[in-house]
């Protein structure tokens, strides 16, 4: 049996590459906090998570005080009772995002250790069920962009080989939303997915009265109409339109996909790695969905998820948003629009280490006595 032996605890501040603005927030920084864990073997695995904006302090100070130092001495093969374990530890913290994010960095850390001990990829270790997924990226699709930006970034990312496009809405007028997606569609054409997110931002009759709209344009999805905490408005918006609603960047429990695959109230699961506590909780998600015959398609992360959607059976896209450029060595495989998940051992993210260290806000370890 390895037992851990040292948890290394850092966080870093990511600056996106663009401005990012929907209907709720803009968001200029990305506070990602970085756990490395070591077994007696000499084994290492690095995993991590991320806030938008703020809280990564909140999220390091639960893995300095009472995570890190709860893995010393434990098998680190024992990801699930590890993560029980842990969870139990926090019970009166969850369900929520600052435990969430925390168990997410230590589990990812740990299936990485794992995948590094067995010489495997994480797309195989979870499942092996594919070998690319095709890709709709985000990033041309902010809500304060001009509706010829939207344009041309559809048209290129069309050309490049990719699936599909989302675009923000949320506009004060739906009129306003209906001209930048009739815009995008009138260019794009039929067989071009184009998927809309509105952040939560709209109220249940404005979620109808929006929904309607986006029928015209033959809409691929409806993310986030609602509070995310109010399955029964999703239950009735799903009953008044054709449009799939998608929802989960902000559910951070197995329990709270549960009440809204059960109610009819979601058809497209968009599990969260970070947001619902790591690998092992979302695996176990996408296989809730599964047994729903519901399509998985995460949000954001796009490098650690790639490697989750080709374990699984019943995940339909990757959301292309690059997170991780800066401190990385190499950058996921694109090919005609489909991503590539690498074959190298571990979560398949080469870090630039030198890179990290000089971006690093804070850093604490610990070891064993």
């Amino acid at each position: 049996m390895a037992r851990i032996v040292q948890v290394d605890m850092r966080m870093i501040d990511l600056v996106p590459k663009v401005k990012r603005v929907d209907a709720i927030q803009a968001f200029i920084s990305q506070e990602t906090p970085i756990v490395t864990i070591t077994d007696s073997d000499g084994v290492i695995g690095t995993g991590y998570s991320y806030t938008i904006g703020t809280g990564g302090p909140a999220v390091m100070s639960l893995l300095e005080r009472t995570l890190a130092p709860a893995l010393i001495g434990k098998d680190a093969d024992r990801i699930d009772g590890i993560w029980r374990d842990l969870l139990f530890t926090t019970h009166a913290t969850a369900v929520g995002a600052i435990t969430s994010l925390a168990l997410a960095a230590i589990d990812t850390a740990l299936w990485d250790l794992r995948c590094h001990k067995q010489k495997l990829p994480l797309w195989k270790a979870a499942g092996g069920n594919r070998e690319c997924m095709p890709l709709y990226t985000t990033e041309g699709g902010w809500l304060h962009l001009e509706t010829s930006a939207l344009v041309d970034d559809a048209l290129a990312a069309q050309a490049a080989g990719f699936r599909g496009s989302k675009i923000k809405i949320g506009k004060e007028q739906l009129s306003d939303d209906a001209e930048r997606l009739d815009a995008v569609r009138s260019a794009v054409g039929g067989a071009y997915e184009v998927m809309t997110d509105a952040n939560q931002s709209f109220s249940l009759s404005e979620a109808i009265r929006r929904a309607r709209m986006l029928e015209d344009y033959k809409i691929g999805w409806f993310e986030e109409p609602l509070r995310a905490d109010n399955v029964l408005a999703h239950v009735e918006l799903a009953r008044r339109t054709s449009v799939p609603i998608a929802v989960g960047e902000s559910i951070y429990s197995i329990s709270q996909f549960k009440d809204y695959l059960q109610s009819g109230a979601a058809s497209i699961v968009q599990v969260d790695v970070a947001r619902i506590g790591g690998i092992t909780p979302w695996l176990k998600t996408a296989h809730l969905a599964e047994a729903f015959n519901v399509t998985v398609c995460p949000h954001f992360l796009m490098e650690l998820h790639l490697p989750l959607v080709c374990a699984v059976s019943n995940a339909r896209w990757l959301e292309y948003i690059p997170q991780l450029d800066t401190i990385t060595t190499e950058q996921i495989r694109i090919e005609d629009g489909m991503a590539i998940p690498s074959n190298a051992a571990g979560l398949g993210i080469a870090w630039d280490w030198a890179a990290i260290k000089a971006a690093e806000l804070v850093h604490h370890t610990e070891i064993e006595n």
